[in-house]
């Protein structure tokens, strides 16, 4: 029987596309919008809204909306790093936090996101374990599918409830 560390866990990719491409994806809004997210806007940390196809920075605060649910479900947090060519990392959920590198291995390019749970209560880290674990599988399994061949896989529909697509 596996033993699960609940204080973190690690998602791994392979995608058929450049890193600069990938890179792309995670760093400006209308990267993270084509495969990830209804709206992803980013704030400077002088106050300053990004714009769609600008980089996005340590010390930018981000607002994020999903298809699939309503403006309800938000999430604003941090983005703590960025080095402009195969990483970043950013505050997510419940104090968790989230670091995406992307590396070469075996002719493809690998994106590999970590999730970090540094909370004490062992509930909570269950929790985020488990439901962002199945988001993120979903979404990693999505933006390869954009990527590689250009179809979207996410619900879009916020009448439907409890779906693996959102």
């Amino acid at each position: 029987m596996k033993t699960y560390n609940w204080t973190g866990f690690t998602k791994r990719v392979p995608i058929n596309a450049p890193a600069k491409t990938i890179y792309d994806a995670w760093t400006t809004q209308h990267g993270l919008e084509k495969w990830f997210l209804r709206l992803a806007q980013f704030t400077s940390n002088h106050g300053t809204l990004r714009g769609r196809y600008d980089q996005i920075a340590p010390g930018d605060r981000y607002r994020w909306l999903w298809h699939g649910y309503s403006d309800d479900v938000v999430e604003s947090q941090e983005i703590l790093s960025v080095n402009s060519w195969d990483g970043l990392s950013f505050r997510f959920s419940g104090g968790c936090i989230v670091t995406v590198t992307l590396m070469p291995e075996k002719g493809q390019t690998i994106c590999e996101l970590k999730q970090h749970m540094p909370m004490d209560d062992v509930e909570l880290q269950r929790y985020y374990f488990i439901e962002c674990g199945l988001g993120w599988s979903f979404y990693l399994v999505n933006l390869k599918s954009v990527l590689e061949g250009g179809l979207d896989l996410r619900n879009r529909n916020a009448d439907l409830r409890e779906v693996v697509t959102a």
